[in-house]
């Protein structure tokens, strides 16, 4: 009977696996985006890539510091997977910097990205960073110092208006789940992990991923983008071309205003392109335009930080020797910048279509953007037939 149980418990889990990733996303819908996805359209699609999520939902009604009600998480990503050590050349940029990533001081003196990447909640980082450092100690074979492992890199944005944020109900234990569940594939979207409690445009934001695929000629490499969004005005919102946000101006959270520009996000970019942290850099400020695309402007009390990773070069690793590296000339890079751009702007809608509308502390409510009202709104400016 305890084997039936089990097989039972597990069958349970693979369908509700199954249906947080069969969620409908943009192209779903129709909409029209620019470039060839990767076979997930995700950040997975770059191979070793791995992603976990860690998602915390629990309580409802008024807000008790330290009860809830609860709608955080935490979202880790590998870019080698989770059983490896190895490094990779990094680049970092910040839009504007009302937020936080940590261990970018190391990414820029060294180039290169030793850790995962995990995000949470503004008010979590601390302990986020710190269970990683543990995580990684109980699997070091020495007590030698190692900036990758001391120094990971962990980003935030702010659930305040849904999650009892000063709650701190971030624990060591759900760090370690997010990690040691991260895995390659098809990931989940919208009110999950990191994202669970995030706004977008005043609609339901959260996590969302594509990727983009490189014509042969432009060298195959494949560009995959996870963000972490929670930002934007919604008169500015723009799907397409579209001015979604002014085709459907209501549905704003409680005491929200159309004109208000608040919230942040957090951008990951991995590449399987041969680039070094110069380059890099130049792909991850390219970022700040997919999210303009959308409707960000980076306002004041935003923190728009973003990160981007190469997975080529195996042998930055090397301690021993001459390290053998390759560089994609930078005459061939524009296609990995558009890539990029476009990734972006996808991974923000898949993240809104996926959300569904979520109540949170005090009752405050935040509406997911009706997909039938989208459809019209597409239809009437002839993006969708």
């Amino acid at each position: 009977m305890k084997c039936i149980a089990i097989f039972y418990t597990m069958l349970m889990f693979s369908v509700i696996s199954l249906a947080q990733t069969n969620k409908p996303r943009g192209r779903d819908l129709g909409i029209p985006f620019e470039g060839t996805p990767g076979k997930y359209n995700a950040i997975t699609d770059v191979a070793g890539v791995e992603v976990g999520y860690k998602t915390l939902i629990e309580g409802s009604g008024k807000l008790v510091v330290g009860k809830g009600p609860i709608r955080t998480g935490v979202t880790a990503i590998f870019p080698k997977g989770k059983g490896s050590l190895e490094r990779v050349f990094a680049a970092w940029f910040t839009l504007n910097g009302n937020g936080e990533m940590t261990g970018t001081t190391w990414v820029d003196e060294s180039g290169g990205l030793g850790s995962p990447v995990l995000i949470t909640n503004t008010h979590s980082v601390g302990v986020v960073r710190d269970a990683v450092i543990e995580w990684y100690s109980k699997r070091m074979k020495s007590n030698d110092y190692s900036g990758d492992i001391s120094l990971p890199v962990v980003a935030e944005t702010w659930d305040g208006f849904l999650n009892d944020i000063n709650g701190f109900h971030i624990k060591k234990e759900h760090v370690f789940e997010a990690m040691e569940t991260a895995a390659s594939g098809p990931i989940r979207e919208g009110n999950v992990g990191g994202g669970t409690g995030m706004v977008v445009h005043q609609f339901k934001g959260g996590t969302g991923t594509s990727s983009r695929q490189l014509d042969v000629k432009d060298g195959g490499y494949t560009v995959g983008v996870l963000v972490q969004a929670n930002y934007g005005r919604r008169g500015l919102f723009s799907i397409a071309g579209v001015p979604v946000g002014k085709e459907i101006a209501d549905l704003l959270p409680y005491q929200a205003r159309s004109d208000t520009d608040q919230g942040s996000i957090i951008v990951v970019v991995a590449t399987d392109a041969p680039l070094l942290p110069h380059q890099l850099e130049r792909i991850v400020k390219r970022v700040s335009l997919g999210i303009g695309v959308v409707g960000g402007r980076g306002g004041n009390s935003s923190g728009d930080i973003f990160i981007a990773f190469s997975t080529a070069n195996p042998e930055i690793s090397k301690n021993e020797g001459i390290a053998h590296l390759e560089m994609l000339p930078n005459d061939r890079i524009t296609p990995l910048f558009e890539a990029t751009v476009a990734a972006t702007e996808e991974a923000i809608i898949n993240a809104m279509i996926a959300a569904e509308t979520m109540q949170g502390v005090n009752g405050n409510k935040v509406y997911a953007i009706p997909h039938d009202r989208l459809i019209q709104a597409m239809k009437k400016y002839n993006r969708i037939k």
